[in-house]
């Protein structure tokens, strides 16, 4: 099975890392000493306090399986100091929408693992992301949002 390549930052592997190593060693640990307490309890059939445990424990192996596969396909993004041309992944791009007196606003281009729009980081496989990719100052970009078409135009990458 091919999986698909995760692209991170240093910072981004580190905290893939660090997930998986509490999930590991501390919510391992604390579901298996939540399981005990509920089958001391007696008849796990109807035990409610088993039946979340066990919901937790495979919510928290399937992230396991999931941090491990992102780490083992991880594609670091060289955050590069020399001046970028266009568009790529680990760059900051500052894009402003066309017709607008807006502000113009800033992003930082990171894989999915670590896309977080709230605090600037789009995902490269996001619909904004995806149209920025390749683009060069002053090139408009349009997407398909729930609200309509927007443009934008891209007017600084660092």
């Amino acid at each position: 099975m091919g999986e698909q390549p995760t692209y991170v930052t240093r910072e981004g592997l580190k905290r893939l890392e660090e997930e998986l190593d509490h999930l590991r060693t501390v919510k391992r640990a604390e579901i298996a000493q939540r399981l005990h307490e509920a089958m001391e309890e007696g008849d796990i059939d109807e035990n409610a306090e088993y039946d979340d445990a066990k919901n937790q424990q495979a919510f928290v192996e399937g992230r396991i399986l999931m941090l491990e596969s992102m780490i083992r396909n991880a594609v670091l993004i060289e955050e590069s100091t020399k001046r970028r041309n266009e568009v790529s992944l680990g760059c900051i791009v500052s894009i402003q929408e066309v017709g607008e007196n807006g502000e113009v606003e800033k992003y930082s281009l990171v894989g999915s693992a670590e896309a977080d729009p709230r605090h600037g980081r789009i995902s490269n496989e996001s619909p904004l992301g995806k149209a920025l990719l390749g683009k060069r100052v002053g090139d408009e970009v349009t997407i398909n949002a729930p609200a309509g078409s927007l443009t934008f135009k891209v007017v600084k990458i660092k």
